[in-house]
């Protein structure tokens, strides 16, 4: 069985096909500056370097042909025939509170989709133009959506209404949902193996920092509280998003400016955070470096960002009542192993303490690592997330029809064994050029 995820972004196309049969990763890759001009793919075939292909794709359309096309390439395909595919699941942000897991896409799923698509202006359009690209070009094959919403299901009214208005949450359904749920789920599954426990014996922080952030507490394996709220625009300091402000701000520069609820609505998400902040930069690489050579306003959104995941974290141990772990993910949380440092400074009180060097050995996103000081009475994982595989499991579950809501449901990742070659192999390589990393890697209890 052969499974293929897309993961459709406002100009980029994520895939990947995967065996399920030998559990294998048979290619992956992402198209980027989709709509934008100058598209180009970066595909990767496991055991084989990654290519570069060079293809205008106007639209997601176009994006998804030719990922197909690539598919059953002779030169960099996987598969014989796009027949192979058996199914496609599709990463959709916003589920609303219509989908508390992941479903098959009917015509009224999608309707459903398209009815929620302001509530993630971002993501929901892009995530529905894949879906009706690939259902145009794939149209034999089930197609299934997986939401970032559905995990944060689990939170309890006293954590996911607002203080506004009730009638708001009982005509428009305004609440907090949270966001980048697989990511959570996946590595707090993940966390809780390197724990020696079962998922619904743990407490953890688990922390997505990428260009998009965000927490979550999870409390005995589920979701408790987390930071995005109605929208992915609160909480965290983002790449492009302001996070958490105070509300009057907007209306006040909307006044003094003369600026409408769609422009404000555009500043809000695409121009404030680390962006707002330097006025030049949204990538934590381009911050860092920046501040090495003097930048005060690149040091100054350094700063911010690492006081407010401090604020947070702190924040979330004290409603959860004690933490097991703290768990950091995605691009900047796998790799940027300056801002972890300086987050978790000062935090030895709440039992949190990480080793310095094994900190900076932790850069990679093939291996999963402990960086706890030996006295630390909190764990501290860096975990690799992998929305894709959470994406794999649903869909098949789905299509042998034994799939349920996620605290009922056992991924194979949760077996103390698991293990993706894929990265493994990459690992190797890695080790080769720097064998001092094996320090850090994390050990499952044991193994």
């Amino acid at each position: 069985m052969k499974i293929l995820t897309l993961n459709c972004g406002s100009s980029s196309a994520k895939y990947m096909v995967y065996d399920w049969d030998k559990k294998e990763i048979l290619c992956k890759g992402i198209v980027e500056r989709v709509t934008i001009g100058d598209s180009f793919c970066v595909h990767e075939v496991t055991g084989r370097d990654a290519v570069k292909i060079e293809h205008d794709c106007p639209t997601h359309k176009e994006a998804v042909h030719l990922i197909l096309d690539l598919l059953v390439s002779p030169e960099h395909g996987v598969l014989k025939s796009v027949k192979e595919i058996d199914a496609v699941g599709h990463r959709v942000v916003h589920g609303g509170e219509k989908f508390a897991k992941s479903v098959i896409i009917t015509d009224e799923v999608l309707n459903t989709f398209k009815e929620l698509q302001d509530l993630a202006p971002l993501h929901n359009p892009p995530n529905i133009l894949g879906i009706e690209a690939a259902r145009s070009l794939l149209p034999d094959v089930p197609h299934m959506a997986v939401m970032d919403t559905a995990f944060h299901q689990t939170m309890q009214p006293p954590q996911y209404i607002y203080a506004l208005p009730y009638e708001w949450y009982e005509k428009y359904r305004i609440r907090r949902y949270g966001f980048h749920g697989t990511s959570h789920l996946y590595v707090s599954r993940r966390a809780a193996v390197l724990l020696g426990k079962d998922p619904s014996e743990v407490n953890l922080i688990t922390l997505h920092v990428g260009n998009g952030v965000s927490f979550t507490a999870v409390k005995k394996g589920v979701s408790f509280d987390t930071s995005m709220g109605f929208t992915p625009l609160e909480g965290l300091v983002m790449g492009t998003r302001a996070g958490d402000h105070d509300a009057a701000i907007g209306l006040y520069v909307m006044q003094r400016e003369g600026l409408s609820p769609k422009e404000m609505d555009s500043i809000l998400n695409k121009k404030s955070g680390l962006l707002g902040i330097t006025g030049k930069y949204t990538d934590r690489r381009d911050v860092l470096e920046a501040m090495e050579k003097g930048d005060e306003r690149a040091k100054l959104a350094f700063e911010i960002e690492c006081y407010r995941i401090k604020k947070y974290i702190g924040a979330y141990a004290a409603a959860l009542g004690g933490v097991d772990a703290i768990v950091w993910t995605a691009g900047v949380g796998e790799m940027a192993a300056d801002i972890r440092a300086r987050a978790m400074e000062g935090l030895e009180f709440m039992g949190i303490k990480f080793d310095p060097e094994k900190n900076q050995l932790a850069r990679s996103r093939n291996a999963e690592f402990d960086i706890s000081a030996p006295d630390s009475k909190v764990k501290i994982f860096v975990i690799p997330t992998d929305e894709e595989l959470v994406f794999v499991e649903d869909v098949v579950a789905l299509l042998e029809n034994r799939y349920d809501v996620y605290t009922n449901f056992k991924y194979s990742f949760q077996d103390p064994s698991y293990r993706n070659k894929m990265r493994d192999a990459e690992f190797q390589k890695q080790l080769q050029k720097k064998p001092e990393m094996a320090k850090a890697v994390a050990k499952v209890p044991g193994q």
